[in-house]
Order: C-alpha cells, then structure tokens, then sequence
C-alpha cells in the first residue's frame, strides 16, 4: 500500500495570508498577552503584541535612515533578543533578510557580501573588524548598526566602522523609532530571505525565499509536531540557520505558541534548559541527539514536560532508550532542504520502519527518484536521486541569488535536483541513502556514508564521524572505506570496528580508521569530506587488513 502523509492543513488557510508580517498580527489582534519569545539569558519574556511593537519601531528607524522596501538588510549576529527583533522588522517592514554565519570572515564573508550587494547591516560589535578587513568589497553597506554583545567592545567597534568610512550606530537606537507605517504589507510572493548554503564543494549559493516558502516551511513543522499555543518550542541552534528560524521560532509563531531561544546547545545542560523553561518541543540536527544521549543518566531526567522531539536525522538505534529516559512522546523527522521545503514527513504517533524518514506531502509536491544520468524514474526499492516541484505557488524557492548558471543547473527539466539518493519501499516510506558526491562503492556493493556513520557513532567513545572512500589498492576494486573520527577517551581501533559487526553489511565497515582531534568543516559547521579526500591515507591511519594480516 503506497502512503502518504495527509496530516498538513495550513493554520492561515488563505495563502496570501502567508508572511510572517500577517502571522503576527493575527496573533497580537487575538491574543496580545500571549508569550511570543523568551531568551532566558537575558532575563526577557516578550507577549506578541511587545514583539510586533518592537520590530515595527526597528523598521520605522530603519525606513528614517533610507532604508527601503526590498532592500537587503544583513544580519551577523549571535543568538539573542536583538537579532530576533531585527529578523522580525525586516519581516513587518518589507526588506529582505540576509542572516550570514558568524564563523565567516574573508572569501567566506566576502563572497556573500558581494553576491548580495546589501547597504545595511547588524552586526555584533565582535565582528567589526571582519568587515574592515575586506572593506574594498564592502562598500555598497551605506550604514552598520552594532548590537552590543556584553562585551566592553561596541563602542570601539562604533568607532572603527566610522574610522573606515562607514555610518555607524549601537543597535539600541533603532529601539527609538517611530513605528513603520508601510503602504504596502509584504506579499506572499514577495522575497523575503535570503539563506546561504555551505558550499561543501563550491562557493555558497544564497537561497532566494519568499514569504510563502518561509510560512510554508514553518507550516510544515506546525503539522509534524502538532504544535498548539500552549506548546513551548526551545532551539538552541544559531539563528543565521534555518533551522532555528522557520523550523522552530517560525512555526512556533505560527501556532501561536512561545519560542525560547538559547544562545548555544549544549549537552551537558540540554535537560537543564528543556525542565527550566517548561519546554514541550525541541529539535536536535546531525550528532546532537547522539551527543545528549551519552551523558551520564540522572534520577530527574525524567522530571520535564518534554513532549515531541524533531531530529533530522533520528538516530533509530537509540530512539527507544531516549524516549524512555526522558519521558518523550514522539520523536518526528523529515526530509526536506532549504530551496524545496519538507517533501517527505512523518506522521505524528505512527510507528516508522527503522531508517525511514517519512512519507510523500503528495498533496502539496511532485516528488520523484530518478537516474541521476538521465533523470528518469527508478523502480520502487532502487536507489534514485530525489526531484522536487511545488503543487502549491510560491512554496520553493526563487533559485540562487545572482547565480543563474547555478539555478538553471539544479532546476534542469523543471524539477529541483537535490543531490541527495534516496530509496523508497512498496508502502510508500522514503529512506535516505547519501549524498551523491559522497557514495562508495566496495567490490560491486553501493555503501551509505551515512549508514557507517551512524553505526560508528554508536560506540560510546565516538564522538564524530566521517567515512569516505578511498581509492582501492586492486584492480576493480573501487573504493574502500575510511572513517575518520573523534574521540572522547583513548579508544583502540579495532574496537571501534569491532563495535560494528553486525550493525552494517561486512563489506561496509571500514578498512580504514584513522583518529583526529576535529574534523574539517565549513562555516556551518558541516564536513568538508573534500579536504578528508585530499588528505586520503596518511600515516598514522589504522589499516584492519595489515593487523589481521599479521
């Protein structure tokens, strides 16, 4: 029986309904005390009718300075009220948010600079002097306006812009505003952000998002997670990520509910801020889960209102245990990207066959596996790459920010090409495989990075992992698998590999092990397994086949 998921109704059912500018409002004209945003770090507890308050004196502040609808506002902040407020002004005052990654500084920073060609920007008074550094690429930024972080430095930072030729004000005086008054609210259609991907093996490409994506997606985590008003929704993740904007402040907004924001995840603290919060729901993204999982038990890890928890990806071997220790509900996941929206969800409550990341939104996408080579349609249990389109107008994205070539290369036959191999079996239940760029293949078997990955991340002492494959030292040999990791305590190989018989197929677990103190990667914190392949078999990498050999 082939399933899809059926569970999505939109909670503003007019589509031209969908911009965050609309949510808010909604939400202040039916429930103003409502609790909107909490950043326990800050002490701050802001109702929806403070928060629209806010940003609608931020963007009249900013349309006095010249600041116009459509144009682009950057914002290289760290998680706080302050960021949040700036995203939500660009939201109510029409202009396009541009959230940059703070680990960016030089060809990082400057290739999104000149690729968006902003004239404003926040900034924390931490990264001034990034800008000052590639100033001549800079110029098009009219005005910076400068949070302070905290630490002693925004005045200095103040100064230094303006000594580089800048206008330059402390952020707070946006608080002086007088409130927006826009002749035109945002449009559904409308471009509402622009959000850079990692560019793992290429420059980074800014996802052109309108409104109606952003609502969208957020929409989708409503349906996942059956978020109401009375839910509190914790993120811990950084807010220049999707992640944290329309996959869990966003939808919590939608719901109506409240989102607390913390300014960094931490494991050992994780409960801790779940229970002090009165947290409902929460999200982890890659190894987080496996890393709140190997902290010491305690007797009160229970002692919480923690009801559903979206990992992406959810680690299948440990979901029963966490779900016990913590008293979890459900645990839902998703399969979805930053230009495309979630095509493929789990339904809430219903038991998922192990590794699957859920079923076909057939009511809203077109979602197909194909050839890679020639872009037709696999057979049910073959291995394809993933396309999308969109049923509904306006739910994808626009394509790549001045890049063309890029958009037209992945949009090829009016279909969004994710890279991405996925499987899918006779009831419908879609499974992720790997990344194209980074699949193996071992004496004639397809191998799954992922998969080895998430056996070798079960052993207790690993901490991170990544697995690629290396050239074979045979003929017709192809590849052989190396994983590279990092480790919490002194562990030997060959008990880490040991660890995974009978977790993998034999011919998956690797030949190679090699140890490290940290892997590569990119600004956004994901595996640059392109420089692991440069640096191939080194000399301290443990070959399994030389010791049994022996």
């Amino acid at each position: 029986m082939n399933q899809v998921y059926t569970d999505l109704r939109p909670n503003f059912s007019n589509p031209e309904d969908w911009t965050l500018d609309t949510v808010l409002r909604a939400h202040v004209a039916a429930q103003p005390d409502a609790p909107c945003l909490i950043t326990p770090e800050e002490g701050l507890e802001w109702t929806y009718e403070e928060a629209l308050a806010s940003a609608e004196r931020i963007a009249g502040a900013w349309h006095s300075a010249g600041v116009s609808q459509g144009d682009r506002v950057v914002i290289m902040a760290m998680n706080s009220s302050r960021f949040l407020r700036s995203w939500f002004a660009t939201a109510v005052g029409g202009m396009v948010e541009v959230p940059i990654n703070v680990n960016n500084e030089g060809e990082f920073l400057r290739h999104q600079i000149v690729t968006v060609d902003p004239h404003w920007a926040v900034v924390d008074d931490t990264f001034a002097d990034r800008f000052v550094a590639i100033a001549e690429h800079c110029r098009g930024i009219e005005k910076f306006w400068v949070i302070d972080t905290g630490v002693g430095m925004v005045d200095k930072a103040v100064r230094l812009l303006r000594d580089n030729g800048w206008a330059a004000d402390v952020w707070d005086v946006l608080e002086n505003g007088v409130p927006v008054s826009v002749q035109a609210p945002p449009k559904a259609q409308d471009l509402g952000a622009i959000f850079f991907t990692s560019g793992t093996t290429g420059p980074s490409k800014g996802v052109a998002m309108p409104h109606s994506q952003l609502y969208f997606f957020a929409q989708e985590v409503v349906s996942l997670m059956r978020l109401g008003a009375d839910d509190r929704y914790l993120t811990t993740t950084p807010l220049f990520h999707g992640n944290a904007q329309f996959m869990a402040v966003y939808p919590a907004l939608v719901a109506g509910a409240s989102a607390v924001v913390r300014p960094k995840f931490s494991a050992s603290r994780w409960i801790d801020h779940v229970r002090d919060s009165g947290v409902t729901v929460t999200n982890f993204v890659g190894v987080m889960m496996d890393f709140v999982w190997k902290q010491p038990p305690r007797d009160s890890d229970r002692d919480n209102r923690l009801r559903a928890v979206y990992a992406a990806p959810t680690a299948s071997t440990i979901v029963d245990g966490f779900k016990e220790r913590y008293g979890i509900e459900a645990f839902l996941d998703a399969f979805g990207l930053t230009e495309t929206c979630a095509p493929i969800l789990a339904p809430y409550g219903v038991e998922r066959p192990a590794g699957a990341a859920g079923l076909a939104a057939a009511e809203w996408f077109d979602i197909r596996l194909v050839d890679p080579e020639t872009d037709r349609e696999v057979r049910v249990g073959e291995v394809g790459e993933l396309v999308v389109r969109s049923v509904q107008p306006w739910t994808c994205s626009l394509g790549y920010y001045n890049m063309p070539e890029k958009t037209l290369e992945a949009w090829r036959n009016l279909w969004f090409h994710t890279g991405d191999a996925l499987k899918k079996d006779e009831d419908g239940w879609y499974y992720f495989v790997d990344r194209y760029k980074d699949a193996l293949r071992r004496r004639g078997e397809n191998i799954s990075s992922y998969e080895v990955e998430q056996a070798v991340l079960g052993h207790p002492a690993v901490v991170e992992c990544a697995v690629i494959g290396v050239p074979a030292d045979q003929d017709a040999g192809e590849d052989e698998v190396l994983a590279t990791v990092v480790t919490s305590t002194e562990v030997e190989a060959e008990d880490i590999l040991s660890w995974c018989d009978g977790k993998i197929p034999a011919f998956a677990i690797p030949r190679y092990l090699r140890f490290v103190t940290s892997l590569p990667k990119t600004p956004s914190e994901k595996v640059r397994k392109a420089a692991l392949r440069e640096e191939g078999i080194t000399p301290d990498t443990f070959d399994r086949t030389a010791v049994s050999a022996v």
